[in-house]
């Protein structure tokens, strides 16, 4: 057998620095291109999905003095004690901007056309106008919406209109779970939040970890809605120059003072003891828990809070004590929207109160009857004058509290 001559030494090297050279010059090239890559930030990717102001928002305002301190009169008018937020979940600008961001999110509904701002749009005071809000297949929730103003300051803590929920933390994550409303499971909110590239830095920056878990979309969810706070309103003005909320507010018309004192002062005094269930400068129910306001005679069909808390007999056909704030802009009002006005709400109390058999002690004469005020024509159009001094068109156009996505 022939053994084949050995390659010239010359081709050979050659040939070597030949490859040696292309080889060099791809890894350079390869280099070059690595380096040339642009390096994408943490704003960029949010900017890309988000409308953010270069300057975070302050979530966590100064509130006027009269909403912190009984500044004079005979009404305990303060919040001070009334607020609801848990030491381990305080609003920072970082976890209220999370919240805002998973609060718009029609991504976390089965299949992507609801989000929580669906049945709580920020033109209606965080309501809805709706009768019954529609759900992700456009059924019928059970109940009208509640306003989400002044979540924060109601002292029990818990939510919906039957108080099912025992905290804000609690109430945030049963919408997404409920098969009208947004149809999900827990897992699945879970695993969208994690698919999606802006909630690792947006959990990062507001929890100090990437890591993602329903608590801490609970605890987001509840600073965002904590802070939605009305403070800014004709009354607000018109108290901020008041030595107290009885005194005369030199920014109202005549009517609105008139209106004023008839909700302020009990009826022993020649008023008609609105304030009595509406309390404090956030004019939300302080302390009392869920009450029947006469709606009807039986509540078979919607016993509310009596279906949360079965064994207490003082809860049947009760229901939440809503804030009054933004009232004007949150028809339609009850539990089920019955009434689309506010003279029709005042009508009721007036002279539309049923002897419900656990009808509030507020609602009843001595001897048990319903209540009948008998307002005249004038009174009643003050009230509703003055109920509407409490609008707050800024918490409706405010951009901190808006849809962030593009």
């Amino acid at each position: 057998m022939q053994i084949p001559p050995f390659p010239n030494k010359k081709i050979v090297v050659i040939t070597f620095i030949f490859a040696v050279t292309i080889m060099s010059s791809l890894f350079i090239q390869s280099c070059k291109k690595t380096e040339s890559l642009p390096l994408v930030s943490d704003d960029e990717i949010l900017n890309k999905f988000l409308n953010l102001p270069v300057t975070a928002f302050n979530y966590n305002v100064t509130l006027p003095l009269h909403f912190t301190t009984n500044t004079g009169g005979a009404l305990p008018t303060s919040i001070a004690g009334l607020d609801n937020t848990p030491p381990n979940n305080l609003s920072t600008n970082e976890g209220a901007l999370l919240g805002r961001v998973l609060f718009y999110d029609k991504n976390l509904s089965k299949n992507g056309t609801i989000s929580c701002g669906s049945c709580h749009l920020q033109a209606k005071g965080f309501s809805d106008s709706k009768t019954l809000s529609k759900g992700f297949l456009d059924g019928n929730t059970r109940r009208h919406s509640m306003t989400l103003i002044n979540s924060r300051f109601y002292k029990r803590g818990r939510f919906f209109w039957d108080e099912r929920a025992a905290t804000l933390e609690d109430q945030v994550l049963m919408p997404f779970q409920d098969a009208v409303e947004m149809g999900m499971t827990l897992n699945e909110v879970v695993n969208t939040v994690k698919g999606k590239e802006i909630y690792p830095i947006l959990f990062k920056r507001a929890f100090g970890s990437n890591e993602i878990n329903s608590d801490k979309i609970s605890k987001a969810l509840a600073q965002f809605i904590r802070t939605i706070v009305s403070y800014s309103s004709k009354y607000d003005e018109g108290r901020a120059s008041a030595p107290n909320m009885e005194a005369t507010f030199s920014n109202f018309s005549a009517e609105e003072n008139t209106g004023k004192q008839l909700f302020i002062r009990p009826i022993s005094n020649g008023g008609f003891g609105c304030f009595g269930c509406h309390t404090t400068e956030a004019f939300v129910s302080a302390n009392i828990g869920p009450q029947n306001n006469g709606l009807d005679l039986a509540t078979n069909i919607d016993n509310g809070a009596g279906e949360t808390f079965p064994n207490n007999a003082n809860f049947a056909g009760s229901f939440k004590t809503n804030t009054l704030r933004n009232i004007e802009i949150t028809a339609p009002y009850m539990h089920d929207g019955r009434f689309t006005t506010l003279e029709q709400v005042i009508e009721h109390y007036n002279s539309g109160i049923k002897a419900h058999p656990n009808l509030a002690p507020a609602l009843k004469n001595a001897n048990g009857t319903p209540v009948r005020l008998n307002m005249s024509i004038p009174q009643k159009n003050a009230i509703v004058a003055f109920l509407k001094t409490l609008t707050d068109n800024r918490v409706t156009t405010e951009e901190k509290w808006s849809n962030p996505f593009k």
